[in-house]
């Protein structure tokens, strides 16, 4: 009873974070979930089939509202998929020992990757039309590391196109989000070929999805007060440091070594908050809303 509490206080705050940020519901709440000892597998398939439904939801909005480009959707959701599927079966059929210091990297990689957007001094520049040659791999790596991983597809995805200045982040955002719908079904039917749906925790699905519905007004609210430079830092920090605990764990870190990674992890959390605070002042980052 308690850990179901707790999973939906992790959807709860996976999807604060989500919606003030416009990513990062997958890694943040797959990484609650390992942390509450849900073997990755089983992690990945929470998250994915809650997002069926969140993703949906999101998508539509953003088709209503405009934030969608079609030429790119189209080229990096259907090999999304396919890289999703790849990654949900792997993941299933991995001795799970092996399985979690790989995913902990992976949410370690992505972690970093969400906190390099957001000490960036800007994600803006001179606009390039996005290629099929560079999208189909981009969705492909995208859907194989949001499945293996946990989450991962806005932050691999959305910060790709921002950063290379492919689409304005409000279409960047949107054809993620919108894609994401593809990515979270093909990985979903991935996790219920290779683990079955008798070895899916439905009771974890339902709590993750109630927690992430309760918070969905409440982020609505917080993305147009709350400094989203900011909260991205907190939150890619918070990634890194539950995962580098993660890795000491799995990986059996001897105990000098592991106190050395964590002293380095708060140093990282202090020297990036403080550098956010100040970048506050003249912040170019556009809201990700």
């Amino acid at each position: 009873m308690w850990v179901l509490l707790l999973v939906s206080v992790a959807g709860f705050l996976a999807q604060l974070v989500d919606g003030a940020m416009g990513m990062a519901f997958g890694i943040t709440s797959t990484t609650l979930l390992i942390f509450l000892a849900y073997n990755p597998a089983a992690a990945s398939a929470i998250v994915h089939l809650v997002e069926i439904v969140t993703s949906s939801i999101s998508g539509a909005s953003h088709i209503r509202f405009g934030n969608v480009d079609w030429h790119a959707l189209v080229k990096v959701a259907v090999p999304g998929a396919v890289g999703a599927f790849i990654g949900a079966v792997l993941l299933s059929n991995v001795d799970l020992s092996a399985a979690r210091p790989w995913t902990a990297s992976v949410l370690f990689v992505l972690g970093a990757l969400v906190l390099y957007r957001f000490t960036r001094t800007t994600i803006l520049g001179k606009k390039r039309r996005a290629r099929a040659r560079w999208l189909a791999p981009l969705g492909l790596v995208g859907g194989f590391i949001d499945a293996t991983g946990g989450g991962g597809w806005g932050p691999v995805v959305t910060t790709s196109l921002t950063a290379s200045n492919a689409l304005e982040p409000r279409k960047a955002i949107g054809t993620t989000n919108t894609a994401e719908f593809l990515i979270a079904l093909a990985a979903s039917i991935g996790f219920l070929i290779g683990i079955g749906a008798e070895q899916i925790p439905w009771d974890a699905v339902l709590a993750l999805g109630i927690g992430g519905a309760l918070a969905a007004p409440i982020a609505a609210w917080l993305v147009s007060k709350a400094p989203q430079r900011l909260l991205g830092i907190l939150v890619g920090n918070l990634i890194i440091a539950l995962n580098v605990r993660q890795l000491n764990i799995s990986l059996e870190v001897p105990e000098p070594f592991a106190i050395a990674g964590y002293v380095l992890a708060a140093a990282l959390f202090i020297g990036t908050v403080i550098y956010g605070v100040r970048l506050l002042k003249t912040d170019r980052v556009p809201k990700t809303d």
